[in-house]
């Protein structure tokens, strides 16, 4: 079977992490998201995938270019604008010449085992039906694409984002096309944003043709849409509860390590540093010492945490550096970023209440009692800097020593005293 990813979305509800990076490259597990994702649909015998790419294409095409995929071809097909992801499909009509084919979202999260429960139910019941597709129980159906199913399991509707959800049940943005679906693409008109959705398409499978449209569940184990900041952080502790234990770097005497932890190649753990697994260490990065590194944490490749710092349930991307005296909580940290001294992340609220962030411009409840503060790439603090939670600071962007941050920095921005009085 072959499938086809689709990657070409900026990401926006990501920002500032996306600001310089497409989201299939967010690290979880200290791996692109989107190498988990080419390992699932290879683990239910996909050997050639068309990766749909558009924001910041060239950088998932030089990740790619630096890692191995044995018996996976991987073909970059480029949206040159972005339509929708109806139009994203599209763009690789004219290669699949096979009957059926797999479709992914490219900001998934996935376990292979509900890959695998598709694949079956398709090789047993494909020939009776026009499509196939992935949902799953969610606790707040409004902000996803709502699925009405019958009551043998086919697709009755898909309601985008609905005030008032008919179910529960989530279109987990994973499916097993035939050919028809090019056709009812070429049928839909453009949404009210202008684009071709993919899901308009699918509602006009099901009206149209003669043969149903299935579903199959997913659990909410099996299944992560990564759509917003800490849902990155929930991945990362899904794929580190896998993690087994590795030592190839240097563990120096005094260290004390409790549950699987990973130590890559180059890696250093000073002594008297003491870690809570499960853990990674990535290939040239530096830990301690006296530093205390707390379970799901990731440290990045190159990256740095030095004498009398704590990370807890944190991701610190390529480069970053927590040198000296620093608390991180719950939080990632952008590639290249640097903490001044005494950088302290506030990951819990005085009044306890659930921590609220802002996703394109609208404050969110993540409904996280903790939750610290998402850095974007290069971004610098001077010495003694508070971090409120739920913070955002756009990458590039440089906080002057001493201040107390409460709200959200823009990217290439240089925050003073001045403007924070």
């Amino acid at each position: 079977m072959k499938a086809v990813i689709l990657a070409a979305g900026e990401g926006v509800r990501l920002r500032p992490l996306t600001w310089t990076k497409p989201k299939s490259l967010l690290p979880v597990a200290g791996v692109p998201l989107l190498l988990h994702l080419l390992k699932a649909v290879k683990h239910v015998g996909v050997d050639e995938v068309f990766l749909v790419v558009g924001y910041l294409g060239e950088k998932i095409r030089e990740t790619l270019s630096e890692t191995s995929h044995p018996s996976l071809t991987v073909h970059h097909v480029s949206q040159k604008k972005e339509k929708g992801t109806g139009n994203a499909l599209n763009s690789v009509e004219r290669f699949l010449e096979a009957e059926e084919f797999l479709t992914v979202y490219g900001d998934l999260y996935l376990k292979p085992q509900a890959l695998e429960r598709l694949r079956n139910v398709w090789k047993k019941d494909g020939e009776k039906l026009s499509g196939l597709m992935g949902v799953v129980e969610v606790e707040n159906p409004q902000q996803y694409g709502v699925v009405k199913l019958g009551s043998q399991g086919n697709v009755l509707n898909i309601v985008e984002k609905p005030k008032r959800p008919l179910s529960n049940l989530a279109n987990a943005g994973v499916y097993v096309f035939t050919q028809k679906i090019f056709k009812a693409l070429r049928d839909v008109r453009r949404s009210s944003r202008g684009e071709i959705e993919l899901t308009d398409a699918v509602n006009r499978m099901i009206q149209e043709e003669s043969e149903p449209f299935y579903a199959v569940k997913f659990s909410s184990e099996e299944w992560l849409d990564i759509g917003r900041p800490w849902d990155l952080l929930e991945a990362n502790k899904r794929a580190l509860k896998k993690l087994k234990p590795l030592r190839k770097g240097r563990v120096d005497r005094g260290v004390r390590i409790k549950g699987p932890v990973r130590v890559e190649a180059g890696a250093c753990l000073r002594a008297g540093t003491y870690v809570e697994g499960p853990a990674f260490f990535g290939e040239g990065s530096t830990v301690g010492p006296n530093a205390y590194i707390r379970s799901f944490t990731v440290i990045g490749r190159n990256a740095f945490v030095g004498q009398g710092c704590e990370v807890k349930n944190s991701i610190l991307m390529d480069g970053a550096r927590v040198p000296h005296l620093s608390y991180v909580g719950d939080s990632i940290l952008g590639e290249n970023c640097n903490l001044g001294a005494g950088t302290v992340v506030g990951n819990v609220r005085l009044d306890g209440e659930t921590v609220k962030i802002t996703v394109k411009g609208v404050k969110v409840d993540s409904g996280l009692r903790k939750l610290g503060a998402i850095l974007g790439d290069h971004v610098q603090t001077g010495v003694n800097v508070s971090l409120m939670p739920g913070v955002q600071v756009g990458p590039y962007t440089r906080i002057a020593p001493g201040l107390t941050v409460y709200s959200d920095l823009p990217p290439n921005s240089f925050f003073t005293a001045k403007q924070s009085s």
